[in-house]
């Protein structure tokens, strides 16, 4: 019982690893870039929580689900892994809410040009790209 924390940190990295597959949006887009972020982030935050530390604000937290081993005194091992966790998570979103504002201000673009009386065909003559089928059939 004593490494369940780390194996739903695992199974949590892997869903985040199976998002940015899918849509391609941290590792899968640039694996060299997203390297450094992540490493700069962990790298980060692992500092941050070190200065915790010595500051007397963090403490590292007694609970059966962790396995014990420490990688400096209140450090687990499996804080690593959650950094990287949080670091991943905010990279797959912040790719979420590119894609899905890029997608959202290409429709709205098209969506304007028809509103505008374009209603021209397309080069191949045939009905403009964003029109619906019902709008297809009345022209």
């Amino acid at each position: 019982m004593g490494i369940l924390y780390l194996l739903f940190l695992l199974l949590s990295l892997g869903c985040m690893a199976l998002l940015d597959h899918r849509f391609r949006l941290f590792f899968f887009a640039d694996a060299r870039r997203a390297a450094v972020v992540l490493a700069v982030g962990v790298a980060f935050f692992t500092g941050w929580d070190l200065a915790g530390i010595g500051s007397d604000i963090f403490y590292r937290g007694e609970t059966p689900f962790m396995l014990g081993l420490t990688l400096a005194p209140h450090l687990p091992v499996e804080e690593i892994f959650f950094l990287a966790f949080l670091c991943y998570l905010t990279m797959v979103v912040f790719g979420l809410v590119r894609l899905i504002a890029g997608r959202f201000t290409g429709r709205a673009g098209s969506r304007a040009g028809s509103r505008n009386g374009s209603r021209a065909e397309n080069r191949a003559g045939g009905p403009p790209a964003g029109s619906r089928p019902a709008e297809r059939t009345q022209q």
